[in-house]
């Protein structure tokens, strides 16, 4: 049975965002629901789905499976990015 390699790396950063967002709310509580709150943002959350289609479209030729994981922590960083910009004047 063959392992498939190329889904380590993404699950790898995946498991150290969740690690990172743990030992924030450990410090300071309440700071993983700051952090979610683009999940309820409607412009965040086309702009991540967009991305997320965009890598699945142009990386499933090259990696397969692992373009769906990269996607899912790609478009899920771009939503955070895009529901951060709202907070800036």
């Amino acid at each position: 049975m063959a392992v498939d390699t190329s889904l380590l790396s993404p699950v790898i950063v995946a498991a150290a965002l969740v690690v990172r967002a743990a030992f924030g709310d450990l410090r300071y509580p309440g700071s993983v629901r700051e952090q979610w709150a683009f999940v309820a943002n409607r412009r965040a959350v086309a702009a991540g789905a967009t991305v997320l289609g965009s890598v699945i479209l142009l990386g499933w030729c090259q990696a397969g499976l692992a373009s769906v994981a990269w996607g899912l922590i790609i478009g899920a960083l771009t939503a955070h990015l895009v529901h951060g910009d709202r907070r800036r004047p």
